[in-house]
């Protein structure tokens, strides 16, 4: 299975052409700039037609229209909101976790991790300034999925493996909400 990852793409999700191909998509967070359901629907409206065999998100901070959203009505069967709940594609198990949620909700049995924030220390930052969460950390290195997907922490587009879990920050966006990375790739 091929999964293609991108985050924080914040209403820019437009100039994103050429995607490579894949069998899910993924998309860790922060699909609206302003929360607005106008946003939201433009979003879908670009990902739902993707050529991809199943279609991934969970939402981020910047997304407010779904914070308290528990699905969303009529989305075709191969696109999946995971807000706190997990689906099996092939055999492979993914949970998303939804933003500011607690990491407790995180099933043992997950092999792809979704979330928008990162783990502490994690591909969040450097210095003094770092924007992961270190209760969702515990329970990444807890539960141990094979993959780790996430975004939020823009600048620090990257992947880690530690520990047998693969971690991976596809924040598509730097700091100044330009445009500067490209998707990660990954093969189960």
């Amino acid at each position: 299975m091929r999964i293609i990852q991108i985050s924080d793409t914040h209403s820019k999700h437009h100039l994103l052409t050429d995607l490579p191909p894949a069998d899910v998509v993924v998309h860790c967070g922060d699909i609206t700039e302003n929360g607005t359901e106008e946003e939201l629907l433009d979003f879908l409206n670009w990902f739902i037609p993707l050529p991809y065999k199943h279609k991934i998100f969970v939402i981020g901070n910047h997304d407010l229209c779904l914070w308290d959203a528990i699905d969303i009505e009529d989305l075709p069967e191969n696109v999946h909101f995971l807000q706190d709940r997990a689906c099996e594609i092939d055999g492979v198990k993914f949970f998303g976790l939804a933003y500011n949620h607690s990491e407790e909700l995180i099933p043992s049995d997950v092999d792809v991790l979704v979330s928008h924030e990162p783990p502490l220390m994690i591909l969040d930052g450097e210095n003094n300034t770092h924007w992961g969460n270190a209760p969702l950390r515990n329970r990444v290195f807890e539960v141990k999925p094979r993959y780790h997907l996430f975004g939020h922490a823009h600048g620090f587009h990257g992947t880690k493996k530690l520990h047998g879990i693969v971690f991976s920050n596809a924040a598509l966006l730097d700091n100044f909400y330009q445009l500067k990375y490209g998707p990660k790739t990954f093969v189960l």
